[in-house]
């Protein structure tokens, strides 16, 4: 083997002459061996030591608040104390809540170990149902399959049409259609909510946990299903579960113009920047000349911008941008019906709906027995 000449323009003499020394008596292929080795811990998975104890059932949890969320801190804490399961998770680094089932196809998301006392725990940059698909997948954990998936506790209704816009849920259904069991868990937060009523929330859902953990371990929990678990706004009161139908209840986007300066500090301060995969994407477009315009423009105060853009041998051409931002504005609902999820929720009740990956009569019948027997009974 050839040792590498030194460049000893800027080393003292002493110095290069005890690195070539070393350079010397280097083992043949030693040097080869050590990038090989770097190149293969670059690539591997975090190590997951501590996260599949066999003497305990794999419970794993996401959420789509963000893995600061007080929802998700209270339930992980009660999880570990109770010391029966092995807690795993993986919740977005921010809030995702009304991503829906979105999944981060062809981006790099960042993943990132959380330090959490009794329970293994990973961050990442990507959506609540990314947090499950990688979960599941082997990638992350020594294991493929928990007994249960649980999705929040998540701030705000995921009642009726919401369950389409909800990430929580789509957590959970992600959890139902890999056939893993599920519970999603939302809180009817309002404006006089406060956060020690997650800890209440997770008073009220414990039981039901580990009902559905104890007979899924049994082979008594029905397949094809999972339980959308929505609560009432002060927990410790409600007056009991009610097993509940997914109502037509929604509300409205409203759309209001903005300025640019307002929809560039919203991005900046409310978690509108797009995932680290995302800005690698983008760097050539940035890089470009409509990229270069793009970014002078948007600096004005207008709502309306004129952007040109032009190309080599292209003719140049101007369009207007404008901006625009929804909120969504609660709508009455109409539905009678004491069975169904918002109606329950208002009226101070547990909302328990089953979801199903294929509804068919038979896994309905199943579904509601198992509710019936193993939550309901000992109220």
């Amino acid at each position: 083997m050839t040792t590498p000449a030194l460049n000893n323009n800027f080393l003292p003499p002493g110095l290069v002459s005890n690195l070539q020394q070393a350079l010397a008596n280097r083992k043949p292929d030693e040097d080869d061996a050590v990038s090989s080795k770097a190149d293969d811990d670059s690539a591997r998975p975090f190590s997951s030591e501590g996260d599949d104890d066999s003497s305990k059932p794999v419970i794993f949890l996401t959420n789509s608040d963000g893995i600061e969320s007080p929802g998700l801190s209270f339930l992980l804490d009660a999880l570990v104390t109770e010391g029966a399961y092995s807690v795993n998770v993986i919740a977005p680094q921010s809030d995702k809540t009304t991503s829906a089932h979105s999944v981060s196809l062809k981006e790099t998301i960042e993943v990132a170990p959380v330090e959490v006392k009794g329970a293994t725990a990973y961050e990442i940059s990507g959506t609540p149902v990314d947090c499950v698909s990688l979960a599941l997948s082997g990638a992350l954990f020594s294991w493929t399959k928990p007994l249960l998936v649980i999705s929040g506790i998540n701030k705000g209704s995921s009642c009726g049409h919401h369950m389409f816009y909800s990430s929580v849920v789509a957590g959970a259904r992600e959890a139902l259609v890999c056939g893993v069991p599920s519970i999603s868990i939302s809180l009817n937060w309002q404006d006089e909510s406060q956060e020690s009523d997650f800890k209440d929330a997770v008073a009220v859902c414990l039981p039901i946990i580990k009902a559905a953990m104890r007979d899924i371990e049994k082979g008594f929990f029905p397949k094809g299903f999972s339980l959308d678990l929505e609560l009432p706004r002060a927990p410790s009161a409600n007056k009991g579960i009610k097993v509940t139908k997914r109502s037509q209840w929604r509300s409205n986007l409203n759309w209001q113009a903005v300025s640019n300066t307002r929809a560039q500090a919203t991005a900046r301060f409310a978690g509108g920047q797009p995932p680290m995969g995302l800005n690698i994407a983008q760097l050539s477009r940035d890089a470009s000349a409509a990229g270069a315009a793009r970014r002078l423009t948007t600096q004005k105060k207008d709502i309306e911008v004129v952007e040109s853009v032009g190309a080599s041998e292209k003719s140049d051409f101007k369009r207007t941008v404008k901006y625009f931002r929804a909120e969504m504005l609660h709508k009455d609902n109409k539905e009678d019906g004491e069975d169904l999820d918002f109606r329950a929720v208002e009226n101070g009740f547990v909302s328990l709906t089953p979801l199903y990956a294929s509804a068919d009569s038979e896994t309905d019948a199943a579904a509601l027995n198992w509710i019936s027997s193993a939550v309901l009974a000992g109220q």
